[in-house]
This record gives C-alpha cells, sequence and structure tokens, in this order.
C-alpha cells in the first residue's frame, strides 16, 4: 500500500512539475506545493526533488492507512 500511494503521490508531482515548466500549466500548484517540499519548483530537478518527496510522503501515509485499516478490521472481528 506504501509503495503504491507513493508511486502514485509522486508520479502526480512529478509529472505536476513538468507540465508547469514545458507547458505552462499548474503553475500556482507547484508553487503552493513547494511550500511543503523543500526544493520543488517549475523545473526538471524540482521536478524530480517533488517526486522524491511525494513517494517519500505518499509511502508514509500508504502505511499509515493501511495499518489503521488493519488495526480496524482486526478490532471487528
Amino acid at each position: 500500500m506504501g509503495i503504491s500511494v507513493g508511486l502514485v503521490v509522486g508520479s502526480y508531482l512529478f509529472l505536476l512539475g513538468l507540465a508547469a515548466t514545458y507547458l505552462g500549466w499548474g503553475g500556482a500548484l507547484v508553487e503552493n506545493f513547494s511550500d511543503i517540499y523543500v526544493g520543488y519548483n517549475s523545473s526538471l530537478l524540482g521536478s524530480i526533488s517533488g517526486g522524491l518527496w511525494g513517494f517519500v510522503d505518499g509511502f508514509v501515509f500508504g502505511v499509515i492507512i493501511a495499518w489503521v485499516y488493519n488495526l480496524l478490521h482486526t478490532i471487528r472481528r
């Protein structure tokens, strides 16, 4: 679950950064995310940084979500 969510979030941030860099789409959203993820901006290197941060962030939250789900599933039995 952690790897799956990490890949989705990391890919999203990476592709958003590339779209802002080369197509001019989503620049304001990249600026908002840059307040959260260090090094994330509208550039190729910034997109890679955002993708890595997104993977780590998504991995952690995916593991937490799976842990809570399993905990609730165990309690319900």
